[in-house]
């Protein structure tokens, strides 16, 4: 699916299928205009009536949102997976270039004003009586499941030759 398919939907369809607003998705454009750089030939995902950083924003959205593979991604797009792979690396590094789109750190989601309460639970091991290793009733269901070799006496040798 190309952004050209997907920017007539309401916006409730474009958040289902891309997992963004249409407003997130134009703010995560304009940082990828600014922060990716056209360096080497032009990727194949750029035609003249395709805006490239749309789609390839969609296709790396795509990744995130269905969790699909590159092979099937490039697939979708008529691409090689080694190009989709590089695709969804670029972005991903040039949207967090651009600062909007990160996460807090670990210390800023820990500190919180909710108070937990902690239970603790004995989970300590209890000793428990098991059979002695010496006594014959462990090993009486064993013995008579395998087979008894069965050895040849000198005189059985002899018949045989």
């Amino acid at each position: 699916m190309f952004y050209t398919d997907l920017k007539t939907k309401p916006d409730a369809i474009f958040k289902r299928l891309t997992g963004v607003r249409p407003a997130t998705f134009h703010e995560m454009c304009q940082a990828l205009q600014t922060h990716l750089s056209m360096r080497g030939r032009k990727p194949k995902l750029c035609s003249e009536d395709r805006l490239r950083s749309e789609d390839r924003l969609l296709l790396t959205l795509m990744y995130w949102r269905e969790y699909r593979t590159y092979v099937h991604i490039a697939q979708a797009y008529g691409l090689s997976e080694s190009a989709v792979c590089r695709t969804v690396h670029a972005i991903e590094t040039a949207l967090l270039r651009s600062g909007q789109f990160t996460l807090p750190g670990k210390k800023a989601l820990t500190k919180s004003d909710v108070a937990f309460e902690v239970v603790v639970v004995d989970a300590t091991e209890c000793p428990i009586e098991r059979p002695k290793k010496n006594s014959g009733t462990g090993t009486a269901a064993r013995r008579s499941v395998t087979p008894k070799k069965r050895r040849s006496s000198p005189t059985q040798r002899r018949s045989a030759l």
